[in-house]
């Protein structure tokens, strides 16, 4: 038995980037009839899910791959800082959303400062000028470089201790970095929706988006746990944020703007170590260079990290191959998403990643002897039996067409927008969710073009510096800075 209902919005997907949105809306409109749809029986639970991500609080302080070495020998910061200015948005809807009573508590981010670890004369002088590169810019100017071995054993003993002193190394450290654990996140933004009047349902999986005469969308649920039930619901608006579900939504919704998209999924593996005596002696996220053809979420890293109030150490990622869209999908997703519009951008970028396919076969060929290697380039003296190997998310990266070279393999995130902004999908992954805010207040400006004048003051209040360059903006910068570490409780 099915039923219909109407409503103002759906939000498929009760991930971070649904939960971001769905408080935006209740905030600038809140008579506005809201719907999420989740199709496991929690949020949070995909790309969302703390042991599914790195919980960098991707601000470009430690990740190498956001300033790479130009081919003229100079190192451009100007990615790295947009990504950090993202950052900073997402850190002040926080914020107000803990200081205005909204959610809980913010027991979802911890202090935890961000490194880069270099080994090599190469790498070393790269990193040098990565540093020169980001003295002058505000947002990195806290930032450290050495090559002191002892100043790097006191960053991060755990990546000194046992290594051969002869080793050319470098780091640089930035104290302001941080941890944020997702999944916390968005079920506390979640229960603060709940509280709002959204309507927020489990085990329901989108089957179908249909667009109708009037402009409205037919959205088509199954329901996950009794076939005799589902739903159709009607709605004004639809935001298709179901990670890697995504792209098959899009394609159904049939709009042009989504013609040509294809998806390939990479899917990782991580050590975790939860030996409290051990963790302890590391507080750092410890980021280092990524191999030859590797995508960028498959950088080296060991990682303090903060998951049900517990701390523990992460190792990884390592990269696998399976053809699910999502950690909890079906091996049918890669093949089912084959279209005649995205099948030659698909195979134009397979072939200029060459790299990419053989990296995946030889992170396949791994095993755990060579798992256990791989972690002591970054914990010389790691004890293997304390290291339990566990599955993370997958991750789609976008695949688009391209005029010049029929496609290519983006390793960033997507937002794609009808023309009427009746329907908006967001594909990819990193940053991702660090960048939550200033992704849907995009959404929202082109998305809804007349009402965000109306919205904008409100929109002000929960992000302060929302259109501004903090980079560029000293003073605003530190008063932000300082009353977020305040409210958050992350001075350091």
């Amino acid at each position: 038995m099915a039923s219909e209902v109407k409503t103002d919005v759906v939000l498929v997907g009760g991930g971070i980037m649904s939960a971001t949105l769905g408080v935006f809306l209740k905030e600038v409109e809140p008579t506005w009839d809201i719907t999420l749809l989740e199709r496991l029986d929690a949020v949070g639970q995909e790309s969302s899910n703390p042991w599914n991500n790195a919980g960098t609080g991707h601000s470009a302080l430690c990740e190498l791959n956001y300033a790479p070495l130009g081919a003229d020998g100079t190192v451009n910061p100007t990615k790295a800082i947009a990504i950090n200015e993202q950052f900073q948005i997402s850190r002040q809807l926080w914020a107000s959303l803990v200081e205005e009573g909204k959610i809980k508590d913010s027991s979802f981010i911890n202090p935890v400062p961000h490194m880069s670890l270099v080994f090599g004369d190469a790498h070393v002088d790269y990193l040098a000028k990565r540093f020169e590169a980001f003295q002058d810019q505000k947002l990195f100017e806290r930032m450290k470089f050495s090559t002191d071995l002892e100043q790097i054993r006191d960053w991060a003993p755990l990546s000194v201790n046992g290594r051969d002193i002869h080793q050319k190394i470098a780091a640089t450290w930035s104290p302001e970095g941080t941890d944020v654990d997702f999944g916390n996140l968005t079920t506390q933004m979640t229960d603060y929706l709940v509280s709002k009047g959204v309507t927020v349902t489990y085990d329901q999986q989108v089957t179908d988006v249909t667009k109708e005469s009037d402009g409205t969308w037919t959205v088509k649920v199954k329901d996950r746990l009794n076939r005799n039930h589902g739903s159709t619901i009607r709605a004004k608006f639809v935001f298709l944020g179901a990670g890697g579900g995504a792209l098959n939504l899009l394609q159904k919704s049939g709009i042009k703007e989504g013609k040509g998209f294809g998806g390939f999924p990479v899917s990782g593996l991580f050590f975790r170590n939860t030996n409290e005596q051990t963790a302890l002696q590391h507080n750092a996220k410890v980021y280092g260079q990524a191999s030859v053809g590797a995508p960028p979420m498959s950088v080296p890293h060991l990682d303090t990290r903060y998951v049900g109030g517990k701390r523990s150490l992460l190792f990884g990622p390592y990269a696998g191959f399976k053809t699910n869209f999502l950690k909890q999908g079906s091996l049918l997703d890669l093949p089912l998403s084959l279209r005649p519009d995205n099948v030659y951008p698909m195979i134009r970028a397979g072939l200029a990643n060459m790299d990419l396919t053989k990296y995946l076969i030889g992170e396949l060929l791994k095993n755990r002897e060579k798992h256990v290697l791989s972690l002591r380039e970054y914990y010389p003296e790691a004890v293997a039996d304390e290291w339990e190997l566990i599955t993370a998310g997958q991750r789609v990266q976008v695949i688009k067409k391209d005029k010049k070279a029929g496609g290519v393999l983006q390793f960033g995130t997507e937002l794609i927008t009808s023309g009427d902004g009746s329907i908006a999908a967001l594909l990819g992954a990193s940053p991702g969710a660090s960048t939550a805010a200033p992704i849907m207040l995009n959404l929202l400006q082109q998305c809804f073009p007349t009402h965000f004048d109306g919205w904008a003051p409100r929109i002000k209040e929960l992000v302060p510096g929302f259109g501004v360059q903090l980079n560029d903006n000293h003073d605003l910068a530190d008063e932000l800075f300082a009353h977020t570490a305040q409210v958050l409780g992350i001075n350091n």
